[in-house]
């Protein structure tokens, strides 16, 4: 228990061709069901075919492998998509996407993930994260902001050690997950702070810029983390697996650990960093977060109010315009090129999300976890859109979310106590 509304998180995940799986994809459609648990579906390659095609699809005993019927393919993608309209679950898997990167196939078949959707593991496996802030591997050269390429080396080579040490620190529940997490030794390293490094750079989230930027920085990351995992292996062996991985097939280094990054939310450490979360765009420049307290915690994004305050178009009344609306896009009193770059999830295209999505799924061996924020005026058809790009994009899976679609939401833009926010946090501009 994490307290407030953070308990411990599980992931339910039920193949596409199941005979339980109408049932399963209703199965949270009554908020307050289920609330421990998040539910994703797992889609084959051969249903989304069918879909394409609109064919009958089969679904199959998973005991005996005897059809027991036969659905249309599309009904049933038209059910899961007004469900993921209607409250946001069930996410989706592509199963065969992930097991085209599974590293140790005669290990097993991939079948589920952990409760946010970013690592693919087997039946008692366990994967250690660890994610670094990108907002923070900065310098200022004349005044501007550039990348510290040997910081980021830096932090990734020790992040990478570091993430291999837990593995051989951790206490196991149980024998058989101890074996397996320490056969394969998959960590993931990945990112947090990817928004707010794109503001210090003066680029907007909803750009090719942005999708272009982040292609160099996963790029970097996924290098670097594989090149410190082989030099680990120099020192310590390869992952006790590797002779059953994909690696030594292809003849490729022994690496330390079967994977080595991962995107995951993290929407708790990030606060802790201070940092926006993963590789999500901001979700408001003023929001609340409900976590601890049922009024809400309110929170406003501090580089804002910093330019606000170096611009000179800093006041009261404007932060309390910004609180209620979550968004700056139509207010007059803010600058055209502040606008443009501190836009917010909602302001950030469906398809855009997605493709920043895809960008990173490109380098990092895990998944990426990330979600497709829709505004509450979106239609299924819209989220069928995003459903079938992520699929074509080689994403692993996806999660959408449209505002307001659930009573009760960890985000919410509505924060009315900007005021008192301010004066308990900062002191106003000096005339």
């Amino acid at each position: 228990n994490q307290g407030g509304f953070r308990r411990g998180a599980n992931m339910a995940v039920l193949r596409v061709d199941h005979p339980d799986i109408l049932d399963f994809i209703h199965s949270k459609q009554s908020e307050g069901v289920l609330t421990n648990f998040n539910i994703s579906l797992g889609i084959t390659d051969a249903f989304m075919q069918a879909v394409e095609k609109n064919q009958h699809f089969p679904l199959i005993n998973p005991r005996t492998r005897a059809v027991v019927k036969t659905v249309n393919a599309k009904q049933l993608f038209d059910q899961i998509i007004h469900s993921a309209w209607e409250n946001g679950e069930p996410g989706v898997l592509f199963l065969d996407t992930i097991n085209a990167a599974n590293p140790t196939p005669p290990l097993g078949e991939i079948e589920g993930t952990n409760p946010c959707g970013e690592q693919p593991l087997l039946p008692f496996e366990a994967c250690v994260l660890g994610s670094i802030n990108l907002s923070r591997m900065v310098k200022l050269t004349h005044g501007k902001y550039e990348i510290d390429w040997n910081r980021l080396e830096t932090v990734i080579q020790r992040a990478v050690h570091f993430l291999d040490n837990v593995i051989d620190i951790n206490k196991y529940p149980l024998p058989q997950i101890e074996q397996l997490t320490k056969g394969n030794r998959k960590i993931g390293l990945g990112a947090m702070g990817l928004a707010d490094l794109l503001l210090k750079f003066g680029i907007s989230y909803n750009s090719e810029e942005a999708i272009h930027f982040t292609d160099k920085l996963m790029c970097f990351l996924s290098q670097k983390a594989n090149e410190a995992s082989v030099k680990l292996a120099a020192k310590r062996g390869a992952f006790p697996n590797y002779q059953k991985s994909i690696y030594a097939q292809k003849n490729e280094p022994g690496y330390r650990n079967a994977t080595r990054t991962t995107i995951a939310p993290t929407g708790t450490i990030s606060i802790i960093a201070d940092c926006s979360s993963g590789i999500e765009p901001l979700f408001a420049i003023a929001y609340k977060r409900h976590v601890l307290v049922e009024e809400g915690l309110p929170e406003i994004n501090s580089y804002f109010l910093e330019i606000a305050k170096k611009r000179g178009f800093y006041s009261e009344r404007l932060i309390e315009k910004v609180s209620k609306e979550g968004s700056i896009q139509n207010l007059d009193d803010i600058p055209e090129d502040v606008k443009k770059v501190f836009i917010t999830a909602r302001d950030v295209s469906p398809e855009q999300h997605v493709k920043i999505q895809a960008t990173c799924q490109k380098y990092i061996d895990n998944g990426v976890s990330k979600t497709i924020n829709f505004p509450k005026n979106a239609t299924a058809g819209d989220v069928e859109k995003v459903f079938l790009l992520a699929y074509k994009s080689g994403c692993k899976g996806i999660t959408v979310y449209r505002d307001k679609s659930r009573v009760s939401q960890v985000l919410s833009v509505e924060c009315t106590c900007a005021k008192q926010f301010i004066n308990n946090n900062f002191s106003e501009p000096q005339p």
